[in-house]
């Protein structure tokens, strides 16, 4: 564990590794009475998600839970200062040393999503796994943005369980000077990860940074580097949780302890089943995404329907 004593908000952070040593990625225990400014609320299926009083994403679930119509402004900050060349080029190959960078940024910036728990920014994601042996890299992820600007459509049916990547500003185009210079970085092997924060409530990857490091990457038809930001089990549940695992581990052993007194020592110690398991329970726990921390908006449905007469000046939106 090491302790972060640059920022008062954050306890501690800890590289998380398996067994064999692999890093898997930062785990972030943010203090409780951290807010952030960039957050989810809710008012029955809308949703809305701002960034201190300016309104980002607009959002209704559909009534058949089919998908997701949004609304986005051009409002939204990126929490992470422009990247530059001579730092993708020293930190190149290394998602942990990109990691720990982009961590100090979140931690420091009052603009992103960081409030109190546990948070885990990791490279691994179920977004490359996604592409079929006979589709391009460039076909795969531009078949995973979301499309449309001010307004589109998540759909839930044609891609589940988050595979969808959604910008929370227009993408930039392929001959946009900036994208230009990510696309020769692209083919250095140099180029920064992108920076996804997974959202339930969407069931999607929001880009909090990197649109054009990801147009740059369609471009040269290669799989971006990514880092997730996911919310994780708090530390109370994880302890309690960890607890509860080691507690069944324990009593399996006990089990296998009994069969061998009465059978003799042809029957194993368990410890070649019951070993594994807890280990990948423990990651399991340490690991896997939580829901999305939304609260409920403040004159609720009201105030929703308020915002997006103001934010669409008076288009017919949502879609009836």
């Amino acid at each position: 564990m090491q302790r972060n004593d640059a920022s008062r908000n954050v306890a501690a952070w800890d590289d998380v590794t398996r067994n064999d040593g692999t890093w898997v990625g930062l785990s972030l225990d943010v203090e409780e009475h951290r807010r952030p400014r960039l957050g989810v609320s809710c008012a029955g299926q809308q949703l809305l998600i701002s960034q201190g009083a300016r309104p980002v994403l607009l959002a209704v679930v559909g009534e058949h839970l089919q998908g997701v119509d949004f609304w986005r402004t051009d409002a939204y900050r990126s929490a992470v200062p422009p990247l530059r060349a001579d730092t993708a080029r020293a930190l190149a190959g290394s998602p942990e040393r990109w990691a720990h960078r982009i961590a100090r940024h979140l931690v420091d910036s009052p603009d992103g999503p960081l409030h109190g728990g546990r948070w885990l920014l990791s490279p691994e994601s179920p977004l490359p796994r996604g592409r079929h042996g006979g589709t391009s890299h460039a076909e795969h992820w531009s078949s995973m943005l979301v499309e449309g600007h001010p307004d589109g459509y998540i759909d839930w049916y044609d891609h589940s369980v988050g595979w969808e990547v959604l910008p929370l500003r227009p993408m930039p185009a392929a001959d946009d000077s900036r994208v230009k210079a990510y696309r020769k970085q692209a083919r250095e092997g140099t180029l920064p990860p992108v920076l996804l924060w997974w959202v339930s409530g969407l069931d999607c990857h929001l880009i909090l940074d990197g649109h054009a490091r990801l147009v740059a990457a369609i471009a040269e038809s290669v799989d971006p580097p990514l880092l997730e930001l996911r919310r994780t089990l708090p530390r109370d549940d994880l302890a309690a949780r960890t607890h509860e695992a080691v507690g069944s581990y324990e009593s399996e052993l006990a089990r296998f302890a009994e069969l061998r007194a009465v059978h003799g020592p042809t029957v194993p110690d368990g410890a070649a089943t019951a070993g594994p398991e807890l280990a990948r329970r423990l990651h399991d726990l340490s690991t896997r995404a939580r829901p999305t921390w939304c609260l409920p908006l403040t004159g609720g449905e009201a105030e929703w329907h308020r915002l997006t007469r103001e934010v669409t000046t008076g288009r017919h939106w949502p879609p009836a």
